[in-house]
């Protein structure tokens, strides 16, 4: 095996447990939807909640917040999850999708990328 495909076979397992720590921390935590599809964001009232939106109770992310989920309404697995960088915060951070289609994971990304403040990436598992 030469180093190219050995160092190929180690990001796939460090790929691997990085989903199955995401699996762990989403198993073991309740998800608080405060956000549901459908709803307007509390401070800026033109921005429509197209997928439910919440967080993990009891974990801490970039914002000193719980861990951002978005939850779909497919088969409860964690699909993607979106990195996000928001110059209007001056932060950084993860959202977790949760069971979502592949229009929810469009709409999304969408969401995430409609302003000029916030940009984002979608990484599928």
């Amino acid at each position: 095996m030469n180093n190219k495909s050995h160092t190929r076979l180690k990001e796939i397992g460090f790929n691997r447990e990085f989903w199955e720590m995401l699996d762990l921390i989403v198993s073991n935590s309740e998800i608080v939807i405060d956000r549901p599809k459908g709803t307007n964001h509390p401070k800026f009232a033109d921005f429509l909640y197209k997928v439910d939106y919440g967080y993990l109770k009891n974990t801490n992310s970039m914002d000193n917040e719980g861990i951002d989920v978005w939850v779909g309404t497919g088969e409860k697995k964690i699909d993607a999850i979106m990195c996000i960088v928001d110059l209007l915060k001056r932060d950084s951070e993860i959202k977790i999708l949760i069971g979502c289609t592949e229009e929810e994971k469009q709409l999304i990304y969408q969401t995430h990328n409609e302003s000029q403040w916030m940009k984002g990436i979608l990484i599928r598992r």
